[in-house]
């Protein structure tokens, strides 16, 4: 399995963050008991973005900022992910998945996907992840709903970016069906607001994830869908480890 964290990064995901990495080490032991050959990176919901804002004076340009899908590499990594033959495993999670809060409040998951797989394979920064034979797995955490652009757009004074068109959720989907290799190849386990409305645990409050659960509903069969509201962050990585140890099954001939 080959396994991408996207993790919100802006300002209300620090005790998320935290529970995260108290909970990784078990999510690891139960593939190392699989018997599987896995390799975990870690990325965030921030891109690398320019809209305008439209005025009486004018329309002036904007911009939100941030790893735009880049794989993360740091805590000594001498590449940008944890492979099973890698020693500590754990320990360099803990740190690579502090990705702290000071990231874009402006959370683009979807896109930050497309960036990892796309632009950050074609500029080389990605190259070497994924591998043909394997599953790809996709978990996606955040306490907001998704604001994914492609194109700039144009917004009127007052109004947030993530209030405007945004790029449709299908061709994210279709996107990963290319990449992957068809629909049966990935998997994607999203913990995030389950709505209706706004939820709230002991991490805080979390935003309704619409787009994220249309995406869900799209992936279907080989997507789930937890609450970020849990409290322990362990229910949706133990989602997430049976959807990918089921669907790998299911490549493995």
């Amino acid at each position: 399995m080959d396994i991408l964290f996207v993790i919100d990064n802006s300002g209300s995901m620090g005790q998320e963050q935290t529970n995260l990495i108290a909970n990784f080490p078990n999510f690891i032991s139960v593939i190392e008991a699989s018997g599987l050959d896995w390799r975990v990176a870690v990325t965030t919901t921030g891109r690398d973005y320019t809209y305008n804002t439209v005025t009486p004076f004018g329309s002036f340009p904007e911009s939100t900022s941030g790893e735009s899908g880049e794989m993360l590499q740091k805590c000594s990594m001498t590449k940008r992910w944890i492979d099973k033959t890698d020693p500590n495993p754990g320990t360099t999670f803990s740190c690579l998945a502090n990705v702290g809060t000071g990231g874009s409040s402006e959370e683009m998951p979807l896109g930050a996907i497309r960036d990892a797989f796309e632009d950050r394979m074609t500029d080389g920064t990605n190259v070497g992840f994924r591998r043909q034979d394997a599953l790809l797995g996709i978990v996606i955490l955040t306490d907001e709903n998704d604001c994914s652009y492609e194109q700039s757009v144009n917004l009127n004074i007052g109004e947030s970016i993530c209030e405007s068109q945004m790029e449709p959720v299908a061709n994210y989907k279709q996107f990963v069906d290319m990449y992957a290799g068809g629909p049966t190849r990935w998997a994607t386990a999203i913990i995030a607001g389950p709505g209706p409305g706004t939820c709230s645990s002991t991490f805080g409050d979390a935003d309704e994830a619409t787009r994220l659960k249309d995406f869900k509903n799209m992936v279907g069969t080989n997507a789930v869908f937890s609450s970020i509201c849990d409290g322990d962050l362990s229910h949706g990585l133990k989602d997430a480890l049976d959807l990918f140890q089921s669907a790998c099954g299911g490549i493995i001939l």
